[in-house]
């Protein structure tokens, strides 16, 4: 007897469920992008965990984003595409038919973005380097900064779901933001897009000040000279 209470349902289970359906779904469209997390770790990339780590910073998600852990921890979020300042998601839930998810993102406000982009000059020197969080630490500081709001802020995230459930933040909208830490871990550009910001922007402008820098010293004595390799590795040529 559940004396009103739902009835349990075991991890296992819940996994079981959603892999039925995900079968069904891949049916009717195989290019559907399920979320799978491998382990107990939700995000591996420096991406990846500061977008869950900027989440869980703030109080207004505090009692409610850990209610999507277990959804995604279980491969509950079905399908996960991110587009430009939109994330549109599938999540199991209790029903047999998964919940529908739609997250909208605030486009980064370009004046920030211009600073973010000064405040970077000649400190990256490749996408790669972008791309794989491999930057000075206090670019890292830089990017998680809220005064810069590379990363949204509650108010520029906007979330609608298909269930019942009249919360703020419900489970399914919970899981897919996880989701979306798992999805930066595989392509980090992505988050650009989530912005609507140009990540490439990033490393032309600092190549470009870096190349200015370099000819304005070209005419300059230096006791020291640049190494073929030296100058092949600021590049990125082989």
């Amino acid at each position: 007897m559940s004396y009103g209470y739902p009835k349990y349902v075991s991890a296992q289970e819940k996994r079981d469920k959603a892999s039925r359906s995900l079968a069904k779904l891949k049916k009717k469209n195989p290019d559907i992008e399920p979320v799978i997390i491998e382990g107990r770790t939700l995000a591996k990339s420096w991406w990846g965990k500061a977008w869950n780590t900027n989440l869980e910073s703030y109080a207004d998600y505090s009692n409610r984003i850990d209610r999507g852990k277990s959804y995604v921890r279980n491969n509950a979020v079905l399908d996960l595409k991110i587009r430009k300042g939109k994330v549109l998601a599938a999540v199991q839930g209790s029903r047999a038919k998964p919940y529908d998810v739609e997250i909208k993102i605030d486009t980064l406000d370009g004046k920030k973005w211009e600073q973010v982009i000064k405040l970077c000059n000649r400190r990256i020197d490749s996408l790669e380097q972008l791309v794989e969080g491999k930057f000075p630490k206090e670019l890292e500081i830089l990017f998680a900064d809220k005064k810069y709001s590379m990363f949204p802020s509650p108010k520029e995230i906007h979330f609608d779901c298909s269930c019942p459930d009249w919360a703020s933040m419900c489970k399914h909208v919970a899981a897919t933001l996880y989701g979306i830490g798992s999805r930066l871990d595989d392509n980090p550009m992505l988050f650009f897009e989530l912005r609507d910001i140009d990540g490439a922007e990033l490393i032309r402008k600092t190549m470009e000040d870096k190349l200015d820098g370099m000819l304005k010293n070209a005419g300059k004595k230096s006791k020291r000279e640049i190494a073929a390799k030296d100058i092949s590795d600021i590049f990125g040529l082989d």
